[in-house]
């Protein structure tokens, strides 16, 4: 002001109205609203904002506000809810200057007022009529980024689109796969230093190959690429990744090409601001059944793997594999927070990192060394890890070369993409676990003639079942994990097998919601069950913190079990949440909130009809045990669904042939989320409709296509 005061000659009442005039023109530029840039997305003492996944660049989910602590957090109680008109999964929220941005269905953006829960404005890219058959394999994304004043989403299609942040009008949007494979997006982009990276996925179901690429922020041009596997010898891609792939293709054999080689990156990605690097959590190998992939064995980069990239150029830095030569799904897609704990009396730059095949690994990220590596969980598929090598110890026979072999964990892990969340108060990763295990065979698979069916579960290469998954499989935990010590300070027993992401903060508490439908915060340092909330849904969200004025507020999402863990049959099914019947929401909470939820449908499960006048072909019913795999991923195994998609037992609709054709065939329900099987002949869907009622009465098939009650 003094500089424009001596620039001028001007009176006293000149000054005041200079004076007034630069006060406006400094409230007009806060008045704009949204300004995301790399100071707000490394700053991890201010908690009024959550404009990122992890809250910041960390990836700790952590927020350093406490006025919601053990004192008061009895006093805790809805501010707000709204309930989103979707028929799908709800990414994590993400929060700035008082509006929360969500995605929900397929890709459809929301801008909430964050103190009130009005709706701004609602963007929809029309995913699923854009998806064609890349509809069949995802349910959504995770999450969005927001870098200035934009919003930027993932699509199933493979969009990355950039949309304004006050009005949500479209700025530009970039194809970033292939429209004719099985490649989708299913994670959240990243910003950071003008940049916004995105990964893929869909190795699970397609000969993929994966990779993660930068885009400029401001116009969405394609500034570097990194493929994670080596494609065909001798072909060059022209991208970050050529330079390394001639090493990556000596840890490969067999022809892996052709069937893509997998390691996508389909969730995790963290920037490091330190070192100027972002780190990739990749994928499993695909197919998950090496003995196709890479048959004559090898460690198979960089599946599997964190690797650490160069942020401005994607020119590789170091990786680090977690399960060399992956053969059970066990990757390394999971959180990768960043950290500084003591190790040896030493302050390290850490990596803490919970990979999917059980054990919980601590890196220097500096050089990506190990450090420590320890099973956090029930793990029968290697003894150990041994410091030296960084190389898991296996068991006699895990990779199922003479016959199946029952392991822990499961292709759903100790610990899945339901993020973790590091507290820099008390030390301590507060991880959710899952105790199950699975069967890895390939009986039944002609490895010589494998011929699976894209763009479906068929593509793994292991022996798929068509039974259901019963309730108690396996049980989840929450634990509260010092990674100085590799040992849990407390745990909590979680019910089902499905339990939601984790909030911790500087109040000395934990959030985390699970599927029976109670979101609860425990004492951080103690594991003390202080308060819980009924969501009248399941409430398996990401929570997130943020501040408002003085007020600090928790909000996160719920709804019907969706993903992964929406589809294990009755495991997922028990506690009743149907797709159709119960709400997607968001729900915010804070001190003094008195908000009370709307009258809700008791959970209630499926009640499958007999329908005893229409009579089965055991013919049919087998080999429409088949053709239902392609259903499994949202109607769920063995025809009993846990929230994804309605339950066909208990569905009209495949009682009559000419319904079930206009809606699995001609697509009647597409924008509803409904894929399109086009290529289904008029017997390929009897017998999925013989097989479905042949499992509304409780048969099952057996060895030989024997079906039994």
């Amino acid at each position: 002001m003094r500089a424009i005061y001596r620039s001028v000659n001007i009176t006293s009442l000149g000054r005041r109205f200079v004076a007034c005039l630069f006060l406006a023109l400094v409230w007009s530029e806060a008045a704009q609203g949204l300004s995301v840039d790399n100071k707000m997305l490394a700053d991890e003492a201010d908690g009024t904002n959550w404009p990122s996944y992890g809250r910041t660049f960390s990836e700790n989910h952590f927020s350093p506000l406490k006025e919601i602590n053990p004192s008061s957090v009895s006093k805790l109680g809805l501010k707000w809810f709204l309930d989103l008109d979707v028929t799908n999964s709800i990414t994590a929220p993400l929060e700035a200057d008082g509006v929360i941005y969500v995605a929900a269905g397929y890709s459809i953006v929301h801008a909430i007022d964050a103190s009130s829960g009005k709706l701004l404005w609602r963007y929809d890219p029309g995913v699923p009529q854009a998806s064609g058959k890349k509809l069949r394999v995802g349910w959504g994304i995770r999450g969005l980024a927001l870098w200035k004043d934009a919003v930027y989403v993932g699509t199933q299609d493979g969009r990355l689109i950039a949309l304004d942040a006050k009005k949500g009008r479209l700025r530009w949007s970039v194809q970033t796969l292939d429209k004719a494979n099985g490649a989708f997006i299913s994670g959240p982009p990243r910003a950071f230093n003008g940049k916004i990276v995105i990964g893929n996925a869909g190795g699970d179901f397609s000969p993929l190959r994966g990779y993660v690429t930068a885009y400029d922020a401001d116009n969405g041009k394609e500034i570097w690429r990194f493929f994670v596997v080596p494609g065909e010898p001798g072909k060059k891609d022209g991208v970050a990744s050529d330079d390394v792939m001639q090493m990556a293709a000596k840890t490969w054999t067999g022809h892996w090409w052709t069937y893509g080689g997998g390691g996508t990156v389909w969730n995790s990605l963290t920037y490091d601001p330190d070192m100027n690097r972002i780190y990739l959590g990749t994928g499993n190998g695909s197919p998950m059944n090496w003995k196709i992939r890479s048959p004559d064995g090898g460690d198979n980069l960089f599946v599997a793997s964190v690797v650490a990239l160069d942020a401005d150029t994607g020119r590789y830095v170091w990786h680090y594999q977690t399960t060399p030569g992956d053969a059970w799904d066990y990757d390394s897609s999971t959180d990768m927070t960043l950290a500084t704990i003591e190790v040896n009396g030493e302050s390290r730059k850490v990596m803490l990192h919970a990979a999917k095949n059980g054990f919980f690994y601590v890196l220097d990220r500096t050089s990506g060394k190990l450090i420590s590596a320890e099973k956090l969980g029930t793990v029968t598929w290697a003894d150990r890890v041994d410091v030296k090598t960084g190389r898991p110890i296996e068991v006699t026979g895990a990779r199922y070369q003479e016959k199946g072999i029952l392991l822990w964990p499961s292709f759903q892990a100790v610990h899945h993409w339901t993020p973790q969340s590091f507290s820099p108060l008390t030390g301590l990763v507060y991880v959710p676990t899952l105790e199950m295990p699975s069967m890895f065979s390939e009986e039944g698979v002609n490895r010589k003639n494998w011929n699976p069916t894209p763009i479906t579960a068929d593509f793994t290469g292991l022996a798929l079942g068509e039974s259901d998954v019963p309730k108690d499989a396996g049980h989840s935990v929450l634990k509260a994990w010092d990674p100085r010590t590799q040992k849990a300070v407390w745990q909590i027993d979680t019910p089902g097998i499905s339990n939601g992401g984790v909030l911790s903060t500087g109040g000395n508490l934990v959030f985390q919601g699970l599927a029976d439908g109670y979101l609860h915060a425990y004492a951080a340092d103690s594991g003390r069950d202080l308060w819980k909330f009924y969501a009248g849904v399941s409430v398996t969200g990401v929570p997130l913190s943020y501040r408002i004025g003085s007020r600090q507020y928790v909000a996160i999402t719920a709804g019907p079990l969706n993903g992964a863990t929406g589809a294990f049959g009755s495991a997922s099914a028990q506690w009743g949440w149907q797709s159709r019947h119960h709400k997607r929401r968001l729900l915010a909470f804070g001190i003094g909130g008195t908000t009370t939820l709307p009258p809700e449908e008791a959970p209630t499960p499926a009640i499958p009809l007999a329908a005893q006048d229409f009579p089965l072909d055991n013919n049919l019913v087998t080999a429409g045990a088949k053709e239902y795999l392609r259903c499994s991923l949202c109607h769920g195994p063995g025809v009993v669904a846990g929230g994804v998609a309605p339950d066909l037992r208990a569905s009209s609709i495949p009682l009559s042939a000419p319904a079930f054709a206009a809606i699995v065939r001609d697509g009647g329900l597409v924008e509803r989320g409904m894929p399109r099987f086009a290529e289904l002949t008029d017997t390929e869907l009897d017998a999925m409709r013989h097989y479905i009622r042949a499992r509304a009465r409780g048969m099952t098939i057996g060895p030989a296509g024997t079906m039994a009650h």
